[in-house]
């Protein structure tokens, strides 16, 4: 049976997004600083289509993220389209026409709606809680892994559901004194047991497995 896990960018003080997210901010004023150290990486470009890009300390880490993904798991703000009802001509999120997950992702949400796919990649929206969708993934990834790509409530349940097997914090020099804090409202505690520590360029990377 594949893991369960996911990797997240974060600011120093905790943060995974800054304050005032808009459509012209989505990660809130200053959040994007948070993924500078992704976003130069040719392990990151090239599965969104694009040329070039650096290699460094933080390849492997990309690509250990990426590799063996059988599902996804997001919550309603990590696929787009704003709060409420999704209504008659619904926005199809901010991954473009070509997502890059070529896997099932399974949406959790308030609001039904019907699976979205776009190219290879299908979207289904799951309206019974972090828990459900997540063993709806497990069923579609085939004994692969399944990644949580965010945000912090679906991360937060599965792991006051003692669903997490371990996860990797990028830790981005940079304070940004508000916003979306990571590890809010949680409910339940877990030991972790640090099994992997990496300095890059812009970032450290610290990895954790949840002690069981």
């Amino acid at each position: 049976m594949g893991k369960v896990r996911f990797s997240i960018s974060a600011s120093i003080d905790g943060y995974i997004a800054g304050p005032d997210p808009s459509l012209e901010h989505p990660l809130g004023v200053g959040g994007e600083q948070l993924h500078e150290w992704a976003l130069a990486l040719e392990a990151w470009r090239r599965p969104h289509g694009l040329e070039g890009g650096e290699v460094n300390e933080s390849t492997p880490v990309m690509e250990a993220t990426q590799a063996n993904v059988g599902a996804y798991l997001m919550g309603r703000n990590m696929f787009g389209g704003g709060p409420g009802e999704w209504g008659d001509d619904p926005w199809n999120g901010w991954w473009g026409d070509d997502p890059p997950f070529h896997a099932p992702v399974f949406v959790v949400t308030h609001h039904a709606r019907e699976p979205l796919e776009l190219q290879d990649t299908t979207f289904r929206f799951v309206t019974d809680g972090a828990k459900s969708a997540l063993e709806r993934a497990r069923a579609a990834a085939g004994g692969r892994d399944i990644l949580i790509s965010g945000g912090a409530s679906v991360v937060g349940q599965c792991l006051d559901a003692g669903l997490v097997d371990e996860f990797t914090l990028s830790i981005a020099p940079v304070l940004l004194g508000g916003g979306t804090p990571l590890f809010a409202d949680r409910s339940a505690t877990e030991r972790l047991e640090q099994i992997g520590v990496i300095s890059a360029p812009g970032v450290a990377h610290v990895t954790y497995r949840v002690a069981r």
